[in-house]
């Protein structure tokens, strides 16, 4: 079976299709800054990008008839369970509203829709970064009024949570997993016999700093900071916290790769600050142990910070005693998108409804 899976970014559109599990073809459609400036409303934006896609399905030399389903990435919805979600109006309509935010991947499930229905062919959204399946102790902040929220890689965390499982001849609910998804912002989450129950909010910042994000401050220290920087917005401040944090704030660079140079060949500052972001990360994997009482199969590394084994072996030297360790690096967004189609298609899960 041919899927086409597409997930929109700000500047680019990444789409592919896949035969099962085998790739015919996968792009990257970078926008022009200048096109995308006459998209100024989300009707503009979708024609353009349909009209892309459907020339990079031709120049490929694929046939869209030839497909069974299309799956496009899942935006800014309200919170749900894990899972392959069928694109319906309730869900279009909810991303088009902005109501739970503006994000490009709110296009994903009305790009996935426009090319899916004159093909009458079912189109889907999977593992939305807005995945809820916290038990309730998890959600408390000790500030009345204030919750947790559930906001992270769950995509990825997902997809490698249930490769991993096949690859041991297990099921994903019948396993406790520990995920560490570390890439620009780190996420680490409990898995509970298939449902995430505790995790860090990865796009506010919470948990681990991470290569862009601050991660928990003391408190103190950050209400200081704001009463004396009274006249910066809001909105300043956080995208100070969620952009120029961790290891760009302490060292100026997000990049992995010139930073395990760095501490590798004697700068101690940058050794000191990276292995700063691997103590963290061991630390909320504890954490993660202590919410799952210690009843721990494996714990799995994911993500590209995950590609960088002094970083790797750093978290397994303190996280070992706990559970084996497994890498399996990178965000693959696209391919995790064709296995949740797949897994509907083929009956293995069932397709769920927003």
């Amino acid at each position: 079976m041919k899927i086409l899976a597409i997930n929109p970014g700000s500047t680019s559109t990444k789409i592919a299709v896949y035969d099962d599990l085998n790739p015919v073809f996968e792009t990257v459609l970078r926008h022009d800054a200048k096109e995308l400036a006459l998209c100024d409303t989300m009707d503009k934006d979708l024609a353009f990008r349909n009209k892309v896609i459907d020339e990079a399905i031709e120049k490929n030399g694929v046939d869209k008839h030839e497909l069974a389903a299309v799956i496009g990435r899942g935006g800014l919805m309200r919170p749900l369970d894990g899972g392959t979600y069928a694109v319906n109006q309730h869900m279009l309509d909810d991303l088009r509203s902005l109501k739970y935010g503006d994000h490009a991947s709110n296009l994903g499930a009305h790009l996935a829709k426009a090319i899916a229905e004159p093909l009458k062919i079912p189109s889907f959204i999977a593992d939305p970064v807005v995945v809820d399946e916290l038990c309730p102790l998890a959600r408390l902040s000790g500030w009345n009024g204030i919750a947790r929220v559930s906001i992270f890689h769950a995509l990825n965390q997902k997809a490698v949570s249930k490769r991993f499982a096949a690859s041991q001849g297990r099921h994903y609910e019948d396993m406790n997993l520990i995920v560490a998804h570390m890439g620009g912002g780190v996420s680490v989450g409990a898995h509970l016999r298939g449902r995430i129950i505790d995790v860090n909010n990865g796009l506010d910042g919470d948990g681990p700093y991470s290569a862009e994000r601050c991660g928990g401050l003391p408190m103190s220290g950050l209400v200081r900071y704001i009463c004396a920087q009274e006249e910066k917005s809001p909105d300043a401040l956080i995208k100070r916290l969620i952009k120029n944090g961790g290891l760009m704030g302490y060292l100026g660079t997000n990049d992995g790769k010139e930073i395990s140079k760095r501490a590798t060949e004697g700068d101690e500052k940058a050794r000191l600050y990276y292995e700063g972001m691997a103590y963290q990360i061991s630390k909320e994997i504890g954490s993660c142990a202590a919410v799952l009482k210690g009843e721990v199969d494996n714990i799995i590394l994911t993500g590209g910070f995950a590609y960088d084994k002094l970083l790797t072996g750093w978290i397994e030297e303190r996280v070992s005693f706990i559970a084996p360790v497994v890498v399996m690096a990178g965000e693959d967004e696209l391919i995790a998108l064709v296995e949740a189609a797949l897994r509907v298609l083929n009956g293995k899960e069932e397709v769920k409804t927003y």
